[in-house]
């Protein structure tokens, strides 16, 4: 058994796990934390936990993000119990954590780590690249229902577990210090892109300066934070909780919107297969508002459209910065992968841009729809 095995287990039997310790190994596709899966016999019965380390770089107080999951996953297995209380896949529904030995969300390990364990969801698994509209669709309703949810969840407020995330013009001020300190000599290599971004700065501060009431947002919505069960195919459990805070409900859909409606890998350097694709953004904005558009107010509904402009323009905006910087945040395999990370975000910018007149139709659409529909 390796060392990196037996420090799992010792980990591991940190938790209220019942049984014994048989295996572990690397599990998921994740770049912040570190997951395992984790093997224990009970009674002669294989049970898997995903045993996972926070990384406290990123994280810089792991206790206030595990009161954050603690107090969420308890809010939404009791509404689970009380809306579906025969609901046969209800423990696969949310996340559930396992406390420690002493009751604890989290165990700190003597190199001062800090790890948590969930149940492991069987029978389900997420995609990293959706695969049809109707995924999108179930995908953008998982997330609605999550915030829907939420949205009755008890005072006190949750913790930032990253103050200003999606606060876009402190990000835009951010690429301004990055242009005039040129810490990596790269401005001259980045000029186009930096007047690309400098002359949208209006679009910064545009879902801040709308007045819109603050949620509980999940904060990180790719398309592979949805489990989706084996036998249905239906959106089953939103997962990642580390990034559920306080934000605008619309925070999330703008993410749905630049995650999922482009055919092209973040880094694609041919921009010409970076571009909206219709059909994807029907089926996410319809999957979303099925769940979640009876608690939004219309000023929300009518900033859908300008969330998934938003949203693609700061993302932009943090890849063209630490290109700039010096590549000091992203992980990169090649020296201007940032830049094209910049790039395609612009460009996909830019092709929402093209679609918007359609895409604001169809939210008026789907508005009278709901309407009508209501008694």
């Amino acid at each position: 058994m390796s060392q990196l095995t037996l420090d799992l287990a010792a980990i591991a039997h940190a938790f209220d796990i019942p049984g014994t310790f048989v295996s572990a190994h690397p599990t998921g596709s994740g770049h912040i934390n570190d997951s395992y899966c984790v093997t224990f016999h009970h009674n002669a019965i294989p049970t898997r936990y995903l045993l996972q380390r926070i990384n406290h770089h990123i994280f810089r107080d792991p206790a206030a993000l595990m009161q954050n999951i603690q107090r969420v996953t308890i809010h939404l297995a009791a509404k689970l119990a009380n809306n579906f209380p025969a609901h046969p896949d209800a423990h696969r529904c949310t996340l559930t954590l396992i406390p420690t030995r002493d009751a604890r969300p989290l165990h700190t390990d003597h190199f001062g780590n800090h790890w948590r364990t969930y149940p492991f969801i069987e029978h389900a698994h997420s995609f990293d690249i959706v695969e049809s509209p109707a995924q999108a669709y179930q995908a953008a309703k998982a997330f609605g229902l999550f915030q829907h949810q939420l949205a009755d969840l008890p005072a006190p407020r949750l913790h930032d577990t990253i103050p200003d995330f999606h606060h876009t013009p402190k990000r835009f001020a951010a690429l301004q210090q990055a242009i005039t300190a040129d810490a990596a000599n790269r401005v001259p290599l980045a000029q186009p892109e930096i007047d690309f971004a400098l002359s949208l700065q209006p679009l910064a501060s545009i879902l801040l300066d709308a007045q819109l009431p603050e949620r509980v947002t999940h904060n990180d919505t790719k398309f592979n934070n949805v489990m989706f069960d084996d036998r249905t195919g239906e959106a089953l459990c939103v997962v990642d909780l580390d990034t559920v805070m306080p934000g605008l409900a619309l925070y999330d859909f703008g993410d749905m919107v630049r995650t999922t409606t482009s055919p092209a890998p973040e880094d694609e350097q041919n921009l010409s297969k970076v571009t909206l694709q219709w059909p994807m953004f029907e089926a996410l904005l319809r999957g979303y508002l099925a769940s979640a558009g009876t608690f939004l107010t219309l000023a929300e509904r009518h900033h859908l459209v300008a969330a998934g402009k938003l949203i693609t323009f700061e993302q932009g905006l943090r890849f063209l910065t630490d290109y700039l910087a010096g590549d000091l945040y992203y992980k990169t395999q090649r020296p201007a992968q940032n830049l094209d990370r910049a790039r395609n975000q612009f460009q996909l910018l830019t092709s929402i841009e093209q679609h918007e007149d359609r895409m604001n139709r169809l939210v008026e659409s789907l508005e009278a729809e709901m309407t009508q529909a209501s008694p």
